[in-house]
């Protein structure tokens, strides 16, 4: 089949590899422009196009992919099916109608829960022990079309959503090849989503990443979890902003009489222990503002922190 894939972050690479290594015929990738990124803002491009390149494949940047211009060039490539993995814009009802076998999209979740722009981090905040992916066929609707093919992925108790995004990549890869398979021969179920079920998974912000330590130990656990990577769950000390990027729920020590969610109770080499509002959580891995990531006993020897000391305030 001849194939426009659109993708733009690293989640998108395996299924792009993945379908040009079966001998599909891409004959367009659509990313994302290039933008500025890290501390020195340097312009970049995305994960997509840089591979895109390195196989030899035409790449296409538009701003707006819904443009005049944008709809030309997709129809000039004469493609059967437009893939889309994480591709960051919504295509509109004419650019949806150009492939003849229709527009397919991977998405991170099992449909119709969490539909949306981050459901691999909702379901880690959520606390869920099982996810997935969804091949589906693409309507206005953001994520509403027909199911063609799930699988389903277990959370491990310490996934993060980088490590859990790099599994459900690969096991996308893998169900969209069969989903190609499927619809090139006429054979691709159309499975309708109970709209009932629907529930969503909005772009993630930095206040959703701020910790409230009179949250549940679990709660703030799932929190961490959930924006490691990006954007890292943070709190504050001393009007610094410190980012926790790894936590465990601390089952040995209690509540000390008197304590203030988020205060410190304790330090040892295992981490630094603070008060949450169910019981006490275990700080391990910490990034004071401007430094670079630390083991909670040599951020505690840098910071000069002690017992007593209270984050969030």
């Amino acid at each position: 089949m001849k194939i426009v894939f659109m993708g733009t972050p690293h989640f998108s690479l395996p299924t792009l590899k993945a379908i040009h290594e079966a001998g599909h015929d891409i004959a367009l990738v659509v990313t994302a422009p290039d933008k500025p990124a890290g501390r020195g803002q340097k312009i970049t491009p995305p994960p997509v196009k840089e591979v895109a390149l390195e196989l030899g494949l035409d790449v296409f940047q538009p701003e707006d992919v819904n443009s005049e211009e944008s709809i030309r060039r997709i129809k000039e490539t004469g493609c059967d099916v437009i893939v889309v993995v994480a591709y960051g814009q919504i295509l509109s009802s004419e650019c949806l109608s150009i492939p003849p076998l229709g527009c397919i999209n991977l998405h991170a979740s099992l449909l119709p829960k969490y539909r949306g722009a981050a459901p691999i981090q909702h379901a880690l905040l959520n606390g869920e022990k099982v996810t997935g992916v969804t091949t589906m066929f693409m309507v206005e609707k953001m994520d509403a079309g027909d199911i063609i093919l799930q699988e389903q992925v277990e959370i491990e108790e310490d996934d993060t959503a980088g490590t859990l995004s790099e599994k459900l990549s690969q096991v996308g890869a893998k169900l969209m090849l069969k989903t190609l398979e499927l619809v090139s021969r006429g054979e691709a179920p159309r499975i309708k989503q109970d709209e009932s079920m629907a529930t969503y998974a909005p772009r993630i912000t930095k206040e959703m990443a701020k910790i409230d330590w009179s949250n549940t130990c679990e709660r703030i656990r799932n929190q961490v979890r959930a924006f490691n990577p990006q954007p890292g769950a943070w709190t504050t000390w001393r009007g610094k902003v410190v980012k926790i990027w790894m936590v465990k729920v601390d089952e040995q020590r209690r509540m000390t009489t008197g304590a203030r969610c988020g205060q410190i109770i304790h330090i040892d080499d295992g981490g630094i222990v603070v008060v949450a509002g169910d019981g006490c959580v275990r700080l391990i891995e910490l990034q004071l503002e401007g430094r670079s990531k630390l083991h909670a006993r040599e951020w505690v020897k840098g910071a000069r922190i002690s017992v007593g000391d209270v984050f969030g305030s």
